[in-house]
């Protein structure tokens, strides 16, 4: 009586045992492939972070620069 059970448990393990294989690497491949989505959307969110941060010191740059030199000494400058 066992004997016939341990068959049919053996034997239907080997059926599904490749299709599990599969069905994981599957999921491995699906993971991996967000995985290298997430990291890029990341690295281009740092991109725009770093082009929004040097536009911030160019706009601040010139408006120092402006900035020292008020239209008094523009004239000053013009006089001598």
């Amino acid at each position: 009586m066992m004997l016939p059970i341990y068959l049919c448990l053996v034997s239907s393990l080997a059926l599904v045992s490749p299709t599990l294989i599969k069905a994981a690497s599957d999921t491995g491949s699906i993971a991996a492939s967000k995985a290298a989505d997430q990291k890029a959307a990341l690295a281009k969110k740092a991109r725009e972070r770093e082009k929004a941060a040097e536009e911030k010191k160019a706009v601040e740059a010139a408006k120092s620069v402006s900035e020292e030199k008020k239209p008094q000494d523009i004239e000053k400058e013009v006089a001598k």
